[in-house]
């Protein structure tokens, strides 16, 4: 995701980590089965996004 406040937006869209404290018609509120299973994951800021892309994706996985 790219834009102004693209990670406070995305993060509303997934709803809260805990999925019984989530808002309705968010992704966790609709799919997660529990705390340790919610669905989603966001980074909560650039520099944490940088290390879990680093993690997960090998560098001829991301274009852009």
């Amino acid at each position: 995701l790219e834009g102004e406040n693209a990670i406070l937006k995305n993060r509303e869209i997934m709803g809260a980590t805990n999925p019984a404290q989530a808002a309705e018609g968010t992704i966790r509120k609709t799919f997660a089965l529990s705390i340790g299973e919610n669905s989603v994951h966001g980074s909560d800021a650039p520099e944490t996004a940088a290390q879990e892309i680093a993690y997960w994706f090998a560098e001829t996985e991301i274009v852009g």
